[in-house]
């Protein structure tokens, strides 16, 4: 069986996390090794600390895939005497590639955010922060009506068509294409040097820019003609609308207190710190995974009752509880719930052949413990 390269691996990986979702400032991507390294066995893992890369050299793993980057903060040395410089050293004596997924995972649709709301359950939701809207590309393609299943189903399954909560809208008209093959052409209808008149469909729908290299490429794997005609117009339809954090409702109030045990219950933690009047009734939900205290301005004028994020501090605790926002913080560590969403990804998208094995670090990187 082929093995993938790291690289492949990665490639099909940012079709659900592009590193262009990623903040600027952010150092998402190749941390340390080769693209070019095949992989047998992959680790998913939220850090990258000394334990989990003495756990992936014991378990033979080729590529390490984490949440948070590895070189988060610029190395000016590699000094191996030096906690950083010695996992560094052994990564690369090891010929262990490690790549990082961060705030693009964040914002992603169904990434880390998605996680957390689901487990709590939050419906209706949008993002906290807005970072960006797809540019959507309307996309008209040219079929013959023997084929029009083919290339629909393929576009569609490329990533075009979506409109909200559907996938696979199209419309489509029917009507007579004509064309003459030229010397040195192989028609699939017709014959060279002969006018041919055809019944043909036109196919449309639409495209997120982002996307549009996909969808061209699996509609001309699907489309029967040697040169396929379509038309790709810009649209100033708005698309989804992509960001960090999420805002939503629960289907049902319950109290703080009551939300809190749930929050503690969902992320498997044992303990969370709450503050504001537990018995305040609560629906509308927002949620940030990682660091969100800088936030909790933009969760109160989200409409928020509760929110839900680490890393809390005192100051900016008391300052949201004073404008009617109560928090809860299950700790930075919550956002280990998407490294099995990673690992459902790979092995549904880059598994195919049964070549990869998809490992969970069993490591617990949490430094936190309660005496």
């Amino acid at each position: 069986m082929t093995k993938m390269t790291a690289g492949q691996i990665i490639k099909t990986f940012e079709k659900w996390a592009p590193k262009s979702f990623a903040y600027d400032w952010d150092n998402v991507g190749l941390q340390v090794g080769s693209l070019n390294k095949p992989v047998e066995n992959v680790m998913v893992t939220l850090d990258v600390v000394e334990s989990v890369v003495d756990e992936a050299v014991e378990k033979k793993v080729d590529l390490i895939i984490a949440h948070h980057p590895l070189l988060f903060v610029k190395l000016h040395q590699i000094n191996v005497d030096t906690p950083k410089g010695r996992v560094v050293q052994k990564l690369i004596k090891h010929d262990i590639t490690v790549y990082a997924a961060h705030t693009n995972l964040d914002v992603a649709e169904g990434g880390v955010n998605d996680v957390m709301a689901d487990l709590l359950e939050v419906k209706d939701r949008r993002p906290l922060i807005p970072t960006e809207t797809d540019k959507l590309i309307k996309l008209a393609v040219f079929v013959p009506d023997s084929h029009l299943e083919v290339v629909r189903d393929a576009v569609s399954g490329a990533g075009a068509g979506f409109i909200g909560d559907y996938s696979h809208c199209t419309y489509q008209v029917s009507g007579e294409g004509t064309f003459k093959p030229q010397e040195g052409t192989n028609p699939f209808i017709g014959e060279q040097d002969r006018l041919e008149q055809v019944q043909e469909k036109r196919l449309e729908t639409i495209v997120p820019q982002e996307k549009l290299s996909e969808v061209l490429q699996a509609m001309e794997s699907a489309h029967p003609y040697e040169e396929a005609a379509y038309d790709l117009y810009p649209l100033l339809n708005e698309g989804r609308t992509l960001g960090i954090g999420r805002v939503g409702q629960l289907e049902e109030p319950v109290s703080l207190k009551d939300f809190a045990d749930k929050v503690k219950e969902r992320f498997h933690v044992s303990h969370v710190r709450v503050a504001g009047n537990m018995e305040k009734t609560i629906k509308t939900v927002a949620l940030l995974g990682g660091s969100g205290e800088k936030y909790i301005y933009k969760a109160k004028r989200s409409g928020a009752d509760v929110y839900v994020t680490g890393d809390m501090t005192f100051h900016m605790t008391q300052d949201a509880v004073e404008m009617g926002l109560n928090v809860i913080d299950p700790g930075h560590h919550v956002e280990k719930v998407v490294c099995a969403k990673v690992q459902q990804y790979l092995e549904e998208h880059c598994n195919e052949n049964g070549a990869l094995k998809v490992l969970l670090s069993e490591v617990d990187t949490e430094p936190f413990a309660i005496q």
